[in-house]
């Protein structure tokens, strides 16, 4: 019976992304244009990144997508925050990412993960699938999205904000 209960709150804790941070594995990716990139390069120590594990086929990955845009150019003022869309397109999927960020005018840096390495890596299963790191630290992984979740991780990113911000006075 403990062993249950104590299973069950390991569960939850890593569904909710409060478990233990770990750090950004060194794991590459290559850009639209084919150029390898290591994610632990690609990400400012200094910034809190979101990587938003994404495909063109998902439809709330896209809505996802859609809705961090609106916020982004606040959330990089506000909170000094970078995205990485990161696409798990296969190969003979990814001619179409660019000309759908191109339509959507998102303003990521989008990078590939055909082979779903670093998705992988993670812990993601499905998607979308995002994770913030800080510090080259993962602080938080969340899966699946519904309206309204931008807001939810607004608070999350304010309030880690909000400690850098008190950690430099």
């Amino acid at each position: 019976m403990r062993f249950t209960k104590l299973l069950t709150l390991v569960f939850c804790l890593v569904a909710t992304g409060a478990f233990a941070q770990e750090e950004l594995p060194a794991i590459s990716l290559k850009t639209l244009s084919g150029e390898k990139v290591v994610i632990t390069d690609a990400v400012d120590a200094d910034k809190i990144t979101i990587l938003s594990f994404w495909a063109t086929w998902c439809k709330p990955c896209i809505a996802e997508l859609d809705n961090f845009a609106e916020l982004y150019e606040d959330w990089q003022e506000d909170y000094n925050v970078e995205i990485i869309a990161v696409t798990i397109d296969d190969a003979r999927q990814l001619r179409k990412v660019q000309p759908l960020v191109d339509t959507k005018q998102w303003d990521y840096t989008v990078l590939s993960d055909v082979n779903r390495d670093l998705h992988k890596a993670l812990g993601g299963v499905d998607i979308p699938y995002t994770v913030i790191v800080k510090g080259g630290e993962v602080i938080y992984t969340h899966s699946s999205y519904k309206l309204g979740d931008e807001e939810i991780l607004e608070e999350k990113i304010a309030a880690w904000a909000n400690e850098d911000k008190a950690a430099k006075e």
